[in-house]
């Protein structure tokens, strides 16, 4: 019997950084009748609740590291931890790709460091157009060449082939696994009564230790068609 049900946002109930719209709301709106439903993110917090219309749902965002819940009615930050990545390496590493690769022409920075202490390598740049990066990569064909070799480069780190265009990299125990399981474990469910609900569970996709950790899940392939998908929920 399943009493919390995890989302991941873009691909899922949304377009790729896009707003949540509103057949994927009243969607949410209905299963909260029967499950506790939160959000399970790689991006910050605020950002997703921002993504999300302001809808009221507890987040944890950037793969465990921050917590937010709705108190009294309005959005509040309870938990921020923070990391402290090397920054000449990874600006090291990246210039290194890209000369190897032939991503040399970018629109912005090379490398985003996150106030959490995540990191982006964006191969179109920090201030790429949003409509480039949803065309550059959509199979992840090109991402999956340097893959292998980024995952060597950084393997300290968990290595996500995140968003549209970019290399996501956070601390080994950061990811949704640990994010879950820890939510649980505060909150009072068994990961027997957990469901997570995304749409990239392959080789270095953001979801991925949900798959490899063995919490039931299910794989949404259109976001557009998530409510047909999990109608058997209502």
């Amino acid at each position: 019997m399943k009493k919390l049900i995890a989302f991941d946002l873009d691909g899922t109930l949304t377009q790729h950084r896009s707003y949540l719209e509103e057949e994927n709301a009243e969607l949410l709106r209905k299963l909260q009748k029967k499950y506790k439903i939160i959000m399970v993110g790689a991006g910050a917090a605020e950002r997703i609740y921002r993504q999300m219309n302001r809808f009221p749902i507890d987040i944890i965002g950037n793969y465990g590291m921050e917590e937010s819940a709705m108190v009294n009615g309005e959005f509040k930050l309870i938990r921020r931890d923070k990391t402290y990545p090397d920054k000449e390496y990874f600006l090291k590493q990246a210039e290194y790709l890209r000369e190897k690769y032939g991503y040399t022409e970018y629109k912005g920075e090379s490398v985003e460091f996150h106030e959490s202490g995540m990191v982006t390598f964006p191969l179109l740049g920090t201030k790429a157009d949003i409509a480039d990066k949803i065309a550059f990569d959509p199979t992840r064909a090109k991402r999956k060449i340097l893959y292998p070799e980024v995952l060597e480069l950084f393997k300290d780190y968990n290595v996500y082939i995140g968003g549209s265009s970019s290399f996501d990299f956070s601390e080994k125990k950061y990811n949704k696994y640990y994010a879950i399981k820890s939510y649980c474990e505060r909150n009072g469910y068994t990961l027997d009564e957990a469901l997570f609900v995304g749409d990239d569970y392959g080789e270095g996709g953001g979801d991925s230790h949900i798959r490899i950790h063995g919490i039931d899940y299910i794989e949404i392939t259109d976001y557009k068609k998530v409510g047909e998908a999990l109608s058997f929920l209502l």
